[in-house]
């Protein structure tokens, strides 16, 4: 059952792509246009920052000891996003924007000792007082 409902979704995506793009290009004309080629090549340009980010978040994530997983499931996020913003529609657009609004999970240091060394700087005096009226 679940396997039917996937393919109605994927048979009934298109269909309302292309009929909301043939309305609002009927009402705004040369203007959808622009905002369809303006948004494809936000698309690309979010594709290839995020290819250049990877291999930094990714080694970030390993030197601070934690799992590359959750650098590698944000970046995949923000690529599938782009996609959908090079695909010309608005329904895709729209599911782009609520892919990039999620926030990203930030990677936890496997290591608890280098948080408690940071804690401990040399900015901090340690002492006894009394207070003398």
């Amino acid at each position: 059952m679940p396997l039917f409902f996937l393919l109605v979704i994927l048979l009934v995506f298109p269909v309302l792509e292309i009929w909301l793009l043939v309305e609002l290009g009927h009402r705004y004309g040369a203007g959808l246009l622009v905002y369809l080629v303006l948004i494809a090549i936000l698309g690309w340009r979010l594709i290839q920052d995020e290819k250049s980010l990877i291999i930094g978040r990714l080694a970030q994530t390993v030197m601070q000891g934690g799992t590359p997983v959750k650098a590698i499931f944000g970046s995949a996020k923000n690529l599938i996003a782009g996609i959908l913003l090079i695909i010309p529609g608005v329904l895709s657009d729209i599911l782009a924007a609520i892919l990039l609004l999620i926030p990203s999970p930030k990677p936890i240091s496997g290591n608890p000792k280098a948080t408690s060394r940071k804690a401990a700087n040399d900015d901090v005096i340690e002492g006894e007082y009394r207070r003398e009226d």
